[in-house]
């Protein structure tokens, strides 16, 4: 267990301690990153039998490949007319923090599944999305309101813990976590079948959170590194084993920046649409204008929840965190924080963690020698290591959100004209809000490092900073043709 983690409120794991049911299933590790700390419960306890053979009939396509309630839009009076409220059950499962993150993402998937089937409905006939159902029953709402307390969730669809990171099995438990081994557990079309876009759009997100043990790793050596320097350029093993870490991370993000560039092949941007729909969140949704009411909660008042979207995931904002990228005071911005509360509460403690680290103890100003120039050539080829690796792995976070803005723009921009994405950020302005942030704070830093050192940073950062400039003019470009098409102010 790295330093960091001996102190409440949370501890990064070595062992992720598969075996631990008192322990949430999501523990950052430096094994397994953000993924749970063991692959998810697939099989649910037999009270819950009726909600399992639910969701097993439920998708568009069941697993047998004949079509399943939502073909037919006939999951709703299923729900209102046979399904048992199954919450007095719960409570006997409330020590086996594994086995409630299952029912939390069985209950998720069946609430936005009944909750948007009349919206995929008027999709699937070429009409606008119109109203979702207003009210969640109390057979739904209050079991999926207990396991989400226990788990410690948002009573409604989150990345991690549902849709994504706590969905899938493995076909041959020998194989591990290979892309072939991978399958989902739960599907709203098509995505029991492994060759679907659907079942490519969460299993890349799998493979590329597989990778983000090192992420952690390097992390945990950084700020192990940083608390721990008394001057302001620290010693020379001091300074080598944090650039060891920033490599490290360098490392895994250019893994994680590799599996990312396979979601083109394997969730065509044709096909993404058709299967967007049951993702939607309430908050600032047109199909949701009052919000939803959960029957029997919060006194019959309407609750609203932003929901599933890949902006959830921890690993592009712990390096905001650690590189004290600073972002501009938006609204857009305050989107971003509001996205905070919905990760795993293990996530939300760490990024917090790394953030206060890497503030107190300057961990930029060390890294980039602000503070004091290095006057030695060994301190000169330590420092100029430090700087270009902390100017690489921004641009990796830099190559990160651009894909994402591609994708934004392949597969919803030129398909849809709702204006909001699933998690209730507007389509065309909010990606680019954090990749003008990284591309600003890379200018900067070349900047700071041109003044200093007459050599620069080598022909590698020379080619990240031209590329990156570039692209921050064909960001600009493509930003205002959109929102020029659709009417939205860039702000």
């Amino acid at each position: 267990m790295g330093s960091i983690g001996t102190a409440p409120p949370f501890r990064v794991l070595e062992d992720p301690r598969p075996h631990d049911k008192s322990l949430p299933a999501f523990m950052v590790s430096t094994t397994r990153g953000f993924l749970p700390r063991l692959d998810p419960v697939v099989t649910l306890p037999k009270e819950f039998e009726p909600l399992e053979s639910l969701l097993q009939r439920m998708p568009v396509k069941t697993l047998s490949g004949e079509p399943g309630l939502l073909a037919s839009g006939k999951l709703g009076p299923v729900v209102d007319n046979e399904f048992p409220d199954l919450a007095d059950e719960m409570d006997k499962y409330k020590d086996d923090l594994p086995m409630m993150n299952a029912l939390y993402r069985d209950y998720s998937f069946l609430a936005s599944a009944y909750l948007l089937e009349p919206c995929h409905e008027r999709f699937v006939r070429g009409e606008e999305y119109g109203l979702g159902r207003q009210t969640l029953p109390k057979n739904i709402a209050r079991p999926i309101a207990r396991c989400a307390e226990i788990a410690g969730f948002m009573p409604f669809m989150e990345y991690a813990g549902s849709y994504a990171l706590y969905n899938y099995r493995l076909e041959d438990p020998n194989q591990g976590l290979e892309y072939s081994n991978l399958r989902l557990i739960r599907a709203f079309e098509h995505g029991l079948d492994p060759t679907s876009s659907e079942a490519g759009f969460v299993l890349v997100h799998i493979d590329m959170v597989k990778n983000s043990g090192p992420l952690v790793a390097g992390t945990v050596k950084c700020l192990d590194v940083g608390t721990s320097i008394t001057t302001p350029l620290g010693t020379a093993p001091q300074r080598a084993a944090f650039n060891e870490g920033l490599a490290e991370i360098l490392g895994a993000l250019q893994k994680i920046n590799s599996v990312m560039e396979t979601m083109w092949g394997k969730s065509r941007p044709t096909e993404y649409t058709s299967f967007r729909t049951f993702i939607f969140g309430i908050t600032s949704q047109s199909m949701f204008p009052n919000g939803v009411v959960y029957e029997g909660l919060n006194d019959g008042k309407p609750m609203s929840f932003r929901g599933e979207s890949g902006a959830n995931d921890s690993m592009v904002p712990l390096m905001d965190n650690l590189l004290q990228v600073p972002m501009p005071n938006t609204p857009l911005t305050d989107i971003l924080q509001d996205f905070r509360k919905y990760r795993p509460s293990n996530h939300k403690d760490f990024l917090l963690h790394v953030k206060e680290v890497s503030e107190s103890h300057d961990l930029r100003g060390f890294a980039l020698a602000l503070r004091a120039k290095p006057t030695t050539d060994e301190e000169k080829d330590l420092v100029r290591e430090s700087r270009s690796l902390w100017l690489q792995i921004l641009d990796q976070v830099r190559d990160f959100r651009w894909r994402h803005w591609c994708f934004a723009r392949e597969y919803i921009l030129k398909r849809t004209s709702h204006p909001t994405a699933t998690g209730g950020s507007p389509i065309v302005t909010w990606l680019p809000n954090q990749l003008e942030a990284v591309l600003a704070e890379m200018a900067n830093i070349n900047e700071i490092a041109g003044k200093d050192d007459a050599r620069g940073l080598g022909k590698t950062c020379e080619d990240v900073m031209d590329a990156a400039l570039r692209q921050r003019e064909t960001l600009r470009k493509e930003v205002d043709k959109y929102c020029a098409e659709r009417g939205v102010s860039r702000s």
